[in-house]
């Protein structure tokens, strides 16, 4: 009983520090530009921290230990490593990105290929946002109801309240320097947690004998193929994704961004294998008959890392790991919230119903928007029983198909089009939707696991076919300025 209040009172202490970051942030808040994109101000270590607890959520952690224990064994590490491999591909694009000055990722659709381009980008982007919030709700609900014996829906309140009250008041630069306190909590925490579980498990030889050999194998679960899907659909979105290109768009310039990128790479690379290993040692611990696999059916595979931490750890050490693995799941949902919210007043709000906002409306758009979404998030985490992996891999998918190739090449091809532009879009949203939902992978006769590959093709070929056919007035990667 002592040791459940050390670990319920060493969350609570985290979230309200969490609370007072966000409203010290908003006191450095002037500005939609502050608000949105941090003042522009955030150096190489600021942008690897915000830029890796982004990316390292419920899928990272708490779906990586449920792969590595159920089916992939070692081999689930590809989907954290993959990951640190398009970070080192965005170092080659980040000055580029950065030099563009621009809030959004729409915003740069609309002033490079025209209106229409960016309002549809604008839908084809906010609304992943919101399942995107809704996976890490679920994810960081899970931990919150496993730990305090809550109940499930319980959990999803206090932490959709939480996350959207930081967010909302302080923008980009609260989930900044909440983000690096954030990940260092998870890598550390995680870390830290590792020689618990294989303490329990009687040491490294014990798990190693108690498990298939297959177990070890690095392609059990994804071949060559899928680690090369995996690495293009996380260069697709990162690239297009607001909540992770907003952090290049922030770089103090454009070494900062790259530099920062660089970094975030290499803390993946470490972490890959962490969760992983967490994984490996439930599996162990089955195996041995120290965990009941009926331990796992009531609240599903995903909750293993829990059991595991409440078994084999001191209270204050468990209660650090929840921290983190909460944390881990909230700096991607505070991102996700606040791309969304600024897609919607800078992008939908600003150009389509009301042009005549001031600077100041458009923040406070952005933060009703955002109180909105996270509303509405909570309800789909009330009620969603779907994997978190799933949920972060199609949402991932949808809006970076037909937009990923209109938004690189801009910045290099002069002869990209606004009809290039709208084909790619339409062709790359078709072929994802038609794959995930239709023919559940299949295409021509060919089966795929990762839609992306297909999707981006098909946006490829309509945006070159088109762009050539029908070429810009003008020949030039220059933004048009704003209206």
């Amino acid at each position: 009983m002592q040791s459940n209040i050390i670990v319920t009172a060493v969350v609570v202490i985290y979230l309200l520090v969490m609370l007072l970051i966000g409203y010290l942030s908003s006191k450095k808040i002037e500005s939609n530009t502050d608000f949105v994109v941090a003042g522009r101000r955030l150096g190489p270590l600021l942008m690897a921290g915000t830029l890796a607890a982004t990316e390292i959520g419920g899928g990272s952690s708490l779906g990586v230990v449920q792969q590595g224990m159920e089916s992939h064994g070692l081999s689930a590490a590809w989907y954290i490593i993959t990951m640190g491999f398009a970070f080192v591909i965005l170092t080659f694009l980040a000055p580029k990105f950065r030099a563009a000055m621009v809030k959004t990722v729409p915003e740069y659709f609309r002033r490079r290929y025209g209106k229409p381009s960016g309002i549809i980008t604008s839908l084809i982007m906010f609304v992943p946002l919101i399942g995107l919030t809704a996976g890490q709700f679920i994810a960081s609900s899970v931990i919150l109801s496993t730990m305090l014996n809550l109940n499930y829906k319980t959990a999803v309140l206090i932490v959709g309240i939480v996350v959207t009250i930081y967010a909302i008041m302080g923008g980009l630069w609260s989930v900044t320097l909440t983000d690096f306190v954030q990940v260092f909590l998870i890598v550390i925490g995680m870390i830290i947690a590792l020689p618990f579980g294989m303490n329990l498990a009687g040491g490294w030889d014990n798990v190693v004998a108690n498990v298939p050999a297959e177990t070890f194998d690095m392609f059990k679960g994804y071949n060559v193929m899928d680690v090369i899907s995996l690495t293009i659909m996380y260069v697709a979105t990162f690239t297009v994704g607001q909540e992770a290109v907003s952090r290049y768009y922030a770089a103090r310039d454009g070494k900062a961004a790259r530099q920062g990128s660089v970094l975030a790479a290499i803390v993946n690379f470490i972490y890959a294998f962490v969760p992983t290993l967490m994984g490996i040692i439930v599996l162990a611990l089955i195996n041995m008959g120290k965990f009941n696999a009926a331990d796992f059916q009531d609240v599903g595979a995903r909750y293993a890392l829990p059991v595991l931490a409440m078994e084999a750890m001191p209270a204050v050490i468990c209660g650090l790991l929840f921290a983190g693995i909460v944390s881990a799941t909230m700096s991607s949902a505070d991102s996700d919230l606040l791309g969304a919210g600024s897609i919607f007043a800078n992008d939908i709000y600003k150009i389509v119903i009301k042009p005549s906002a001031s600077d100041k409306e458009i923040m406070i758009v952005t933060r009703v928007t955002m109180a909105a979404v996270g509303v509405f998030a909570t309800l789909i985490a009330l009620f969603n029983t779907s994997s978190i992996v799933t949920i972060l891999m199609f949402a991932f998918t949808l809006r970076a198909a037909g937009s990923f190739f209109p938004y690189v090449l801009g910045h290099y091809w002069k002869g990209a089009s606004q009809a290039g532009t709208m084909a790619s879009l339409i062709a790359g949203t078709i072929v994802v939707v038609y794959l995930e939902h239709v023919s559940k992978g299949n295409l021509f006769g060919l089966h795929f696991n990762q839609p992306i590959v297909p999707g981006l093709v098909a946006a490829l070929i309509a945006f070159l076919i088109f762009s050539l056919v029908m070429p810009p007035k003008k020949q030039t990667t220059e933004l048009a300025p704003e209206e």
